[in-house]
């Protein structure tokens, strides 16, 4: 039981942390999307306790986004934006002994509920005459990828300072 409360105090504050620093953006997109560190916290704890743990923390880390101020176009961009958007950090859990692996599935398929979202609600954005998957891809992965390096960045260098995580 030690374990379990330890997982679960754990999980909540990397919640908290992902969305506090959501709010801390070093660049925004005009229509949504932003370079932060919100990524770092949910990301190392997917790391640290695996897959459900990590789907679980970022299932409820995108809901409380969502509630906090999030854009709403349509119930399925809501789902696919917030909450499932950020669950699939979770999948970095797959990679727990090769962290850089993790951390690329994990941001890659954020990136891929964030261009089915901008494909299906938002492809009127998109310039005359240009693919809206083509326009999607590129604009959320315009602050993704950096999100990912920074991420890479970050956990590199908290990882050995890390006490090792719980085993149940």
């Amino acid at each position: 039981m030690k374990g379990n409360t330890r997982i679960l105090v754990e999980a909540s504050l990397s919640v908290a942390l992902a969305v506090t620093l959501s709010y801390v953006k070093l660049f925004r997109m005009p229509q949504g999307g932003s370079i932060t560190l919100e990524n770092v916290p949910l990301l190392l704890f997917s790391l640290r306790y695996g897959l459900k743990a990590g789907f679980g923390a970022g299932a409820v880390a995108g809901l409380l986004q969502l509630m906090l101020g999030g854009y709403v176009a349509h119930p399925i961009q809501a789902v696919l934006d917030y909450p499932l958007a950020f669950a699939a950090l979770g999948l970095a859990g797959s990679f727990r002994h090769h962290h850089w692996a993790g951390i690329a599935l994990g941001t890659v398929a954020r990136l891929a509920c964030h261009v089915a979202s901008g494909v299906v609600f938002f492809a009127s954005y998109a310039p005359v005459g240009q693919n809206p998957l083509v326009y999607s891809l590129v604009y959320n992965g315009s602050y993704m990828v950096p999100n990912m390096i920074l991420s890479i960045v970050m956990i590199t260098a908290l990882w050995k300072r890390l006490p090792k995580p719980v085993t149940l």
